[in-house]
């Protein structure tokens, strides 16, 4: 089994899978030195009663938009003493067309010199932006190890926006003292609120996962936390249509079973020996944050997991993405169809099928983990 030397976490914008371009090795600023070089000469090779020197206003503006404020001021700067140098070349200084062109490109220039400065200043703003939203998608997001005991976890993350850092979609997957707990679930909700609500239920999960003697505990746990921060915002709501779909997992590093904590989300599915299952629940349990209507702890679902199972693992986004026709993702099939390739090639063919199925253009964040359990010994190297 191989697995990934920089851990096993994928992140995508659903846009584009392929890796960025490179940025081009030629300094921004060429451009419009380039276009000022051109006209010149345009203009030196035409009669005197066909001045191309108008056209020079393209360069401030083309470095405004381009290049810093420095290199803009010294491209307005050139535009107007280019303008003024050609205006006398052809024996038309003070003349009132003349003159015009040169007001016109000095009042371009410090347009352009503005607008380099307000764009400087949002790029500024953005950045720091970015900044803080990667910090938060490393704090709620963070790749799970790629191994954890005789288990190898892959995952897979793909933003339906090109800019999306993080969204409601969250996971998890953690080594405790009582073997490998795993979450996925789908905050109801985007924007704002969905990623405060992930980054609260995920910090619960984290320190329940460790204290927690059942998985069912822990989802007891995460109900918990809901409530009260539901109660905190508007304690007069006796129902509430914030809710999460979850699934949470135990598996112990003794027992070839794991252990599956159905709430309100899809079930899960089991590879085995080339046959693709489907785990629904058999008590069927509510999403976190609406359990006072059951007002009973889950009870966790026990089924088989011996080595060389893999489970997978998804938020909906992988199941209700539609091709150009409506056809929903079919990611059963996706996933009997490539069942006998490692678990790596596994996960990357599901996002690929996934991206191709709808033309990249996802309606919804989707998220995947795939949880491969590894033989009792390790192959020979």
């Amino acid at each position: 089994m191989r697995l990934p030397p920089r851990g096993g976490h994928r992140r995508d914008a659903a846009g584009d899978g392929t890796a960025p371009h490179r940025a081009s090795s030629v300094p921004h600023v060429v451009y419009p030195l380039l276009i000022l070089a051109a006209v010149a000469i345009a203009d030196l090779a035409t009669p005197a009663g066909l001045p191309l020197a108008s056209l020079l206003v393209i360069a401030p503006v083309v470095a405004a938009a381009t290049t810093s404020v420095p290199a803009t001021v010294a491209v307005s700067a050139a535009a107007v003493a280019l303008t003024a140098a050609l205006n006398l070349h052809h024996g038309i200084w003070g003349d009132s067309r003349a003159d015009m062109t040169l007001a016109s490109q000095g009042a371009v220039g410090v347009a352009s010199i503005v607008t380099s400065v307000i764009r400087q200043r949002r790029e500024t703003k953005l950045k720091q932006v970015r900044s803080v939203a990667e910090a938060a998608q490393r704090a709620l997001l963070r790749p799970p190890p790629p191994r954890i005991d005789r288990l190898a976890v892959r995952s897979v993350y793909l933003a339906a926006e090109a800019e999306a850092q993080i969204g409601g979609d969250l996971y998890e997957a953690l080594a405790t003292p009582h073997g490998a707990r795993v979450l996925i679930g789908d905050v109801r909700g985007k924007g704002l609120p969905a990623v405060g609500v992930s980054a609260v239920l995920t910090g619960c999960f984290r320190e329940a996962a460790y204290r927690e003697p059942t998985i069912g505990e822990v989802a007891g746990r995460m109900e918990e936390t809901a409530v009260r921060e539901i109660d905190r915002d508007d304690p007069a709501e006796d129902f509430s249509e914030r809710f999460t779909t979850a699934l949470l997992v135990e598996i112990p590093p003794d027992e070839p079973v794991a252990r599956i904590v159905h709430l309100g989300h899809p079930e899960p599915l089991l590879i085995g020996g080339g046959i693709v299952t489907r785990h629904p629940p058999e008590r069927p349990g509510v999403p976190v944050g609406l359990g006072g209507l059951v007002g009973t702890l889950p009870v966790p679902q026990t089924i088989d997991f011996r080595p060389g199972d893999r489970l997978l693992l998804y938020t909906d986004g992988f199941i209700e993405a539609r091709d150009d026709k409506g056809v929903y993702f079919p990611l059963a099939d996706a996933a009997a169809r490539h069942a006998d390739r490692d678990l790596d090639e596994l996960v990357a063919a599901l996002r690929a099928d996934l991206l191709r199925h709808t033309g990249r253009q996802l309606p919804d964040d989707a998220a995947l983990l795939a949880i491969e359990r590894l033989p009792d010994k390790p192959p020979p190297l």
